[in-house]
């Protein structure tokens, strides 16, 4: 079962991932700790049955059929290659490579699979109205479930992302699933503007013969998913011979809405052996202050980055994880109140103790160039600007044991920020940019990236006060 973290609501897995958002503002987490524990049985498995073992244990009111049916139909022969999960492996650190789905970054693993978790449980709870994804992106959420979900019928989805502060590519994605079913909207406000209109909507906002749900990671339904990553990883490392089993690993996770490094905290919860989670942020390091200081402290400037998938001061999935350090669900709601009154809250150093297995670092954008650079000169690997700000922050920390510094977006989509690390910037067309970093770096682009060069870029544009009517609009005009 699951319950919200801010009071005594209490409902099923599938119930959860159908809602979405708790009532009042909370979110759901499981009750108790599943009791799967990570043994050498997992060094068996690969991603598929690693991902059944996970699921069974979390989705607890879903049959094994029923799942058997959503990894099969998500991580299909057609659509999820060997390849999807790779791995550069150097002396004592390596790179988790999650980018190479649909949309080239890694939400697309989870949010391939959350369309058909959504369908069952919608059957299962017999929710007959039409379903409408409403999802806040700061870059590569949006596009990774304008994907997932665009071949499903009894399911719309609308994203709303921050206006000029994302790349080209990302807008572009984006766009090119706008339909009748799909859309994406920008939003004349940074992420935050965004996530707090969504919040809002879920939780003031009724319309009859439609259900809203989330595809962000304040879904269990996507956030669960993601623990397999982590999981996976320890048995493949072993597998290949980098680690022995038993050795515990670190990870380095760039971090926004802190969904992705809940996720491995989770994997760790259940017994996998990792030792340290390095949290790596950018400039708007509101993450670094909390881990380092106990303070989280949201009234501070808001900086549009290179790394802009990150750019984030108010991280939802840090409230799960108050919970899971508390499992106080008033503490929970004492917090979130002071935050969204006051902008600002603080824990005791009894919960600052239980934050150990944390680890919090940032880099500026200086640092972050700097990063592709050296790694490149070093190793001819080319990173992407999130998964830089990653490999900075593990470099600040002499760590024992080895390291693994998660990728989760193609460097091509941020052609810009990585001609500009490697010194050959030009003023020319994005994709005429791509094919001169495919020559100087020998490393070929995905020849999906390329096509986006057709989409033209025209977005619709909402003031971040309008957010909610407009939404209301236009889920009627795609309701007819």
């Amino acid at each position: 079962m699951y319950i919200s973290t801010r009071n005594s609501q209490r409902v099923s897995a599938s119930e959860a991932i159908i809602k979405g958002l708790a009532q009042g503002g909370g979110l759901f987490i499981f009750e108790e700790l599943p009791s799967i524990k990570y043994n050498k049985d997992f060094l068996k498995l690969n991603y598929k049955e690693t991902a059944f073992q996970i699921l069974k244990a979390f989705l607890d009111d879903f049959t094994d059929d029923e799942i058997t049916s959503c990894i099969n139909n998500a991580y299909n022969d057609n659509d999820f290659k060997p390849e999807e999960v790779s791995f550069n492996i150097f002396q004592n650190y390596g790179f988790l490579n999650l980018y190479n789905g649909k949309t080239f970054a890694f939400k697309d693993m989870a949010l391939s699979i959350l369309p058909f978790l959504l369908e069952v449980a919608k059957k299962k709870n017999n929710v007959k109205e039409k379903t409408f994804i409403l999802t806040a992106t700061s870059g590569d959420t949006g596009s990774a479930a304008l994907s997932g979900f665009s071949n499903t019928s009894t399911i719309s989805t609308i994203v709303l992302y921050p206006n000029k502060a994302i790349s080209r590519i990302q807008e572009a994605q984006m766009l090119s699933f706008n339909g009748k079913n799909a859309r994406a909207i920008a939003i004349d406000g940074n992420f935050d503007d965004c996530q707090r209109s969504v919040k809002d909507i879920f939780n003031n906002v009724n319309i009859d013969g439609v259900s809203l749900s989330s595809a962000n990671s304040i879904n269990i339904g996507r956030l669960i998913p993601q623990i397999v990553y982590y999981v996976y990883t320890y048995s493949a490392l072993v597998n290949k011979g980098v680690i022995n089993y038993g050795d515990k690993i670190n990870f380095s996770v760039p971090t926004g809405n802190f969904g992705n490094i809940l996720a491995c905290y989770i994997a760790k919860l259940i017994g996998t052996p990792i030792n340290k989670i390095i949290c790596a942020s950018n400039k708007n390091n509101v993450l670094t202050d909390f881990f380092n200081k106990g303070v989280y402290d949201s009234n501070r400037k808001f900086y549009v980055t290179n790394s802009p998938s990150m750019d984030i001061l108010v991280s939802s999935n840090l409230e799960r994880l108050l919970y899971l350090i508390s499992s106080d669900k008033s503490f929970v709601k004492e917090k979130m109140d002071e935050l969204s009154k006051i902008g600002r809250y603080e824990i005791k150093n009894e919960y600052m103790v239980k934050l150990s297995d944390f680890i919090a670092a940032y880099a500026d954008e200086e640092d972050t160039l700097a990063e592709i650079k050296s790694l490149y000169e070093k190793t001819k690997l080319v990173i992407d600007p999130h998964t830089s700000v990653a490999y900075h922050a593990y470099k600040q920390n002499n760590l024992d044991g080895f390291t693994v510094v998660v990728s989760t977006a193609s460097p091509y989509k941020f052609p810009q920020t990585i001609s500009s690390a490697l010194s050959c910037e030009e003023e020319i067309d994005d994709f005429e940019l791509i094919k001169k970093l495919e020559t100087l770096t020998n490393n070929k682009a995905d020849n999906r990236i390329l096509e986006l060069k057709n989409v033209k870029i025209d977005p619709t544009v909402w003031s971040k006060d309008d957010i909610k009517q407009n939404i209301v609009r236009l889920i009627g005009e795609m309701n007819d």
